[in-house]
C-alpha cells in the first residue's frame, strides 16, 4: 500500500508540473518575413521599434507572405511599436493585396502572391502544438535521423539535439479535411518530456478508442495522419502524427500492417527500425533538372482497374526517367476523383526507387474526374514549404486525364498559373466527335495548360501506348528555361535604370533619387536566373554604373546603387536611352522582360523621340519619372503606350518614393496581361 500511494503521488507531481509547463516563445526580428519561415503556424514574440517604414508591409487583414511579419501586426493591431506576442497563420496566396494606413503602419497594395498570412493575438489554440525554434527557409542546416525521439540538427560543425516536432497543418488543409479528429491534445516535446508512468496503458486504451472513432471518414482524404491521438509506450513517449501528404489507402482502416508501413515511409523513428541514411548517399539524381513536381492522377471509376494499373506503370517510370533527388527533381502525387487528396508530398521520398514502390501501392479511389477542384486543392495545399517546396525550384503539375474532366478547370487552373505554377495535361483517349457533346467545358485544355502552344499539353490515343511519352514528357518538365509560368513578376525581368545626374538635381536630391531606385530594386527577386539589375547615370555623357551580369544578390545590388557616385552636368536623355538600349538591353537574355526606368529632372538637350521608338520596338518596356521641370510631352514619348500606366510626375524628390508601390504594381500588372500562347 505504501508503494502505491508513493507512485500515485509522483505520477500526480509529474502532471501537475506538465501542466505547469509553458511554451518557450521563440523571439524574431524586425526585418523578418513570414514566407522566409517554414513552420505554418507558430507564436513568436516581436521586439520594440518594429514600426518603421523599411519593414515593408503588403496587404490589410490579410498580409502577403514577403512582408515583415512584425511590423504586419503593428498595422492590425495586435501590438503596438513596443513589440509582443503574435500568433502567424500562413495561409493561401491571394489575387489581390489592398494596402492601407492604420496604426501608424502604411501597407502597401499588391496585384497578387502566391503565399499568405494571418496574425492574431499570441495566444495557443487549443490543440495545437507550437514550435519553440522555428524554421527558416534559408537555413542551409542537414537533418539526419537517429533512432530515438530527437533529430540531429547539424549546422556547420556544430550538432545540436531537437524533439522531433510534427508539421501543425494550416488553415486551409484544415478546412479542406473532413477527417474528425481526436480532442486528445499533445504536449509539445520542446516545452516538456514527461517520463512515462503507470497511466500509459490506460492511456493507450483511451487514444485507441478515440482513433476508433475517426475511421469512418477516412474513406475520403485516406489520411492515416488523422487516426492518431497519442499513441504512448513504456519507450520514451513519440506521438504518433502524419507527415503531410503522406499516403494512405482507400477504404482501408488502419491495421498494424499500415502503422509499420507508415513509421518506414513517413521518417519517424523508433529503435526497432532502421535508421533512415541521408538522401544524398541514396541518389545523386538528376542536378540539371531541379524542378518540384505534382502529378495528378486520375483514379475516377472511368478508368478501369487495368488502365489505373497501366497509368501506375507509367508514372513509376517517369520517376524513374526524372532521377528524383534532393539536387535534382522532387516528385509528389495527388489523386483525385469525387475529392483529391495526396497521396505524397515532395519530402516524403528523395529516390526514384522509393517513389516507385509508393506508387505501386496507390488503390483506386473511384468517384468522377473533378480536375478543377484537384487544381484548385494543389493550388491551395501542394507546394507549401511544410511539403518540401523549395522555393528556388519551378513548380509543376502534370495532369493525367482519361477521357474528360467532370468539372470546369478554366478558373482554377488561372489562379494555379497566377501562383507560379506550369500545367501540362496530358490526356488519354480523348473525346471523338460524336462524344464532344458530353464534354462539360470544350478546349478544357488550352484554357487550364501554361502556354496553348502545344508544348505543355500530350494527347495520347490510347493507354496502351502510355509509355511511348515517358521521355518526351521528361524532356519537357526539365526544361526550365520554357517553363514561363514559374516566372513572376518580381522574378523574370532585366531591369534598368537610368538616371539623371545633371547639374539641376544637386548632390542631395541625387542621394534621393539612388534611395527610390533601391526600394524599387529590393522589391524583386534577385539573381542570376531571376530578375537583374543594372544602372546607367547620364548627362551630356553616359557612363555605365554595373550591367546585368555584375551582381547576383540583392544586397550587392543595393550596396552598389549606394556606391554611385553624383556626376553633374548637362542633360542629354536621348542619347542616354541609345546608350542603355547598347550597353544595358542588348546584352538581356532572351527569357526576361527587358524594363526600363529613367528618372529626370528637367527638358533634354537633345532627342528622345527617336531613341525611345528604337528601344520600344527592341522590346524595352520604358517607365519614365520626371520631378520638378521635367517636360510632360518627354515623359510620355519614353514611356510605353499606355503613358497613365507608364510615365509618372512628381513635384518634388522627396515625394519619389510615393511612386515605389504603383510602379512595381503597374509592372505586375502587365506582366500577368501577357497573352498565353
Amino acid at each position: 500500500l505504501g508503494v502505491f500511494l508513493i507512485c500515485t503521488y509522483a505520477a500526480k507531481e509529474a502532471t501537475r508540473k506538465t501542466k505547469k509547463a509553458k511554451l518557450y516563445v521563440p523571439q524574431i526580428d524586425c526585418d523578418v518575413k513570414a514566407g522566409k519561415i517554414i513552420n505554418p503556424e507558430f507564436i513568436a514574440k516581436c521586439p520594440p521599434g518594429c514600426q518603421d517604414v523599411k519593414y515593408r508591409v503588403y496587404g490589410t487583414d490579410i498580409y502577403a507572405s514577403f512582408s515583415s511579419v512584425c511590423n504586419a501586426a503593428i498595422h492590425s493591431g495586435i501590438i503596438d511599436n513596443t513589440g509582443g506576442k503574435i500568433l502567424v497563420q500562413k495561409v493561401a496566396g491571394h489575387s489581390g493585396y489592398r494596402g492601407s494606413f492604420s496604426n501608424g503602419v502604411r501597407s502597401l497594395s499588391l496585384p497578387r502572391w502566391r503565399e499568405s498570412f494571418l496574425v492574431s493575438e499570441g495566444k495557443p489554440r487549443k490543440g495545437v502544438t507550437y514550435p519553440s525554434t522555428l524554421e527558416y527557409s534559408s537555413s542551409k542546416s542537414t537533418i539526419v535521423k537517429s533512432g530515438n525521439d530527437h533529430v540531429n540538427v547539424i549546422t556547420g560543425d556544430a550538432i545540436r539535439k531537437e524533439h522531433q516536432t510534427p508539421p501543425v497543418p494550416t488553415p486551409a488543409t484544415q478546412m479542406a479535411t473532413t477527417t474528425p479528429t481526436p480532442t486528445t491534445t499533445t504536449t509539445d516535446p520542446s516545452t516538456t518530456m514527461p517520463k512515462p508512468t503507470t497511466t500509459a496503458a490506460t492511456t493507450r486504451t483511451t487514444t485507441l478508442a478515440a482513433a476508433a472513432k475517426t475511421r469512418p471518414g477516412l474513406h475520403r482524404f485516406r489520411n492515416i495522419g488523422q487516426w492518431h491521438g497519442c499513441l504512448q509506450r513504456q519507450e520514451p513517449v513519440a506521438a504518433f502524427r502524419r507527415a503531410a501528404g503522406s499516403p494512405a489507402h482507400l477504404g482501408q482502416p488502419p491495421s498494424t500492417h499500415r502503422q509499420s508501413l507508415s513509421f518506414l515511409s513517413l521518417g519517424f523513428s523508433s529503435k526497432e527500425k532502421l535508421n533512415p541514411k541521408p538522401p544524398e548517399s541514396i541518389s545523386q539524381g538528376n542536378p540539371h533538372c531541379k524542378v518540384d513536381l505534382s502529378f495528378l492522377m486520375d483514379g475516377s471509376w472511368s478508368i478501369g482497374k487495368r488502365r489505373f494499373q497501366l497509368q501506375k506503370q507509367f508514372l513509376g517510370n517517369v520517376a524513374q526517367a526524372l532521377g528524383i533527388s534532393s539536387a535534382g527533381p522532387l516528385m509528389g502525387i495527388v489523386q483525385y476523383g469525387n475529392d483529391p487528396s495526396t497521396e505524397f508530398n515532395l519530402k516524403t521520398y528523395v529516390n526514384s526507387k522509393d517513389v516507385r514502390n509508393a506508387i505501386e501501392k496507390i488503390a483506386q479511389k473511384g468517384g468522377l474526374s473533378n480536375v478543377g477542384k484537384a487544381l484548385s486543392f494543389v493550388n491551395k495545399n501542394f507546394f507549401l514549404d511544410a511539403n518540401g517546396n523549395r522555393g528556388g525550384a519551378p513548380n509543376v503539375v502534370v495532369v493525367m486525364v482519361d477521357g474528360w474532366p467532370t468539372d470546369r478547370v478554366e478558373e482554377a487552373s488561372r489562379l494555379a498559373r497566377e501562383s507560379g505554377i506550369n500545367i501540362f495535361f496530358v490526356t488519354i483517349e480523348a473525346a471523338v466527335e460524336s462524344e464532344k457533346q458530353n464534354v462539360i467545358e470544350p478546349n478544357f485544355v488550352d484554357k487550364a495548360v501554361c502556354r496553348a502552344n502545344g508544348f505543355y499539353s500530350i494527347n495520347v490515343p490510347s493507354w496502351f501506348s502510355l509509355h511511348k511519352v515517358v521521355q518526351p514528357l521528361v524532356k519537357r518538365v526539365c526544361d526550365t528555361d520554357r517553363l514561363v509560368c514559374s516566372k513572376t513578376c518580381l522574378n523574370s525581368a532585366d531591369i534598368g535604370f537610368v538616371i539623371d545626374g545633371s547639374s539641376s538635381v544637386g548632390t542631395s536630391n541625387f542621394r534621393t533619387v539612388l534611395q527610390f531606385v533601391a526600394n524599387i530594386s529590393k522589391e524583386f527577386e534577385i539573381s542570376d536566373t531571376d530578375t537583374r539589375i543594372g544602372a546607367v547615370q547620364y548627362t551630356y555623357e553616359q557612363r555605365l554604373e554595373f550591367s546585368f551580369d555584375k551582381y547576383s544578390t540583392k544586397q550587392d545590388v543595393l550596396s552598389a546603387i549606394k556606391r554611385i557616385s553624383y556626376w553633374s552636368g548637362g542633360t542629354s536623355t536621348g542619347a542616354a536611352i541609345s546608350y542603355a538600349s547598347e550597353q544595358l538591353f542588348s546584352k538581356s537574355k532572351p527569357n526576361k522582360r527587358k524594363i526600363m526606368i529613367l528618372i529626370t529632372d528637367g527638358r533634354s538637350y537633345d532627342d528622345v523621340r527617336v531613341p525611345a521608338m528604337a528601344a520600344h520596338q527592341n522590346g524595352v518596356i520604358a517607365y519614365s519619372i520626371g520631378v520638378a521641370w521635367a517636360a510632360q510631352d518627354e515623359l510620355e514619348a519614353i514611356a510605353t503606350d499606355p503613358d497613365k500606366e507608364h510615365a509618372f510626375f512628381v513635384d518634388e524628390f522627396d515625394n519619389l518614393y510615393r511612386f515605389v508601390n504603383q510602379l512595381i504594381q503597374n509592372i505586375c500588372t502587365e506582366f500577368n496581361s501577357q497573352p498565353r500562347n
